[in-house]
């Protein structure tokens, strides 16, 4: 590993100063940049640790409503806080699948979803339910909706000098319910093959108000199934209505084959994963 410097900011300020020198790269849990750097396919000159820095490790509820989870906690914080499993937990179940245990204890959210690859597990969830990130830079702080980060395996939107910060999830609404699956050849620490998220809000009468789907894995990059959510708008949550669902979403996949798996098949997983999202979210909502 070539020699670098190393700086652990305290405050967004100290981070945008920091990140605007050439060959910066921020580390949050480390677990992609460190074998990156070992293995010489990414040329560091220093690295910024986030994990001195209050707004990108905390998972808090804002004044606003919505959660806020910041860019370097881990995925297992994520995944045991309780606000986290009560309301998002589509979040939750999608934390407890990024590699083992002890990846979990140092890989976060934010990497996950910086390291932009298409089969990113806590990535379908986050969009699901409407995530944003914010994201500084030396003019300060904007937020864009999650999905817009993306640009293509490993590639994001952020601006040179910029950093994802938080990610920002809105107020939980009544009667919703999330959930996320994945299909992968071995039981544990794969990569999806295919995999959904799904949110959910049913009205008294049962009828979906609101519907947001989610794929990875059948993509350049993480991407919503607009089919599938206009196939569940304005109806009641049947089993007619979730097969209907599901081979919509079978059409908004754009997948390739490789080694892992044919481009049928990713669709066909795509299909029978939203049906089982689906009727988990339902199961939830009927329960509560």
């Amino acid at each position: 590993m070539d020699v670098f410097d190393y700086q652990r900011p305290t405050t967004l300020s100290e981070l945008t100063g920091l990140i605007a020198r050439e060959g910066a790269r921020v580390l949050a849990g480390g677990t992609d940049l460190i074998p990156q750097m070992r293995e010489g396919r990414r040329k560091v000159e220093t690295v910024i640790d986030l994990k001195r820095i209050g707004e990108c490790i905390g998972i808090e509820a804002l004044a606003d409503g919505r959660m806020a989870i910041g860019a370097a906690a881990s995925a297992t914080a994520v995944a045991r806080d309780a606000r986290i499993r009560r309301d998002y937990p589509g979040i939750a179940a999608a934390a407890l699948l990024i590699g083992s245990y002890q990846v979990q204890n140092r890989a976060s959210l934010g990497g996950n979803i910086c390291n932009a690859a298409p089969s990113a597990d806590a990535v379908p969830p986050l969009i699901a339910h409407g995530a944003r990130a914010e994201i500084a830079g030396s003019a300060g702080l904007r937020e864009i909706p999650l999905e817009e980060i993306f640009a293509g395996p490993g590639r994001t939107h952020l601006a040179p000098g910029e950093v994802l910060t938080r990610i920002l999830l809105p107020p939980v609404a009544v009667r919703s319910a999330s959930h996320y699956l994945r299909f992968t050849p071995r039981r544990e620490m794969d990569i999806a093959i295919a995999g959904v998220g799904g949110f959910i809000v049913l009205d008294e009468a049962g009828a979906v108000t609101q519907a947001r789907i989610a794929l990875a894995s059948v993509a350049p990059k993480p991407i919503r199934a607009p089919s599938a959510e206009a196939a569940l708008i304005g109806a009641s949550l049947d089993d007619a209505t979730i097969h209907a669902a599901g081979e919509a979403a079978r059409g908004d996949a754009s997948p390739i084959s490789d080694t892992r798996g044919s481009a049928d098949y990713r669709r066909e997983l795509v299909a029978v994963l939203t049906r089982r999202v689906l009727t988990h979210c339902r199961q939830l909502i009927d329960q509560a």
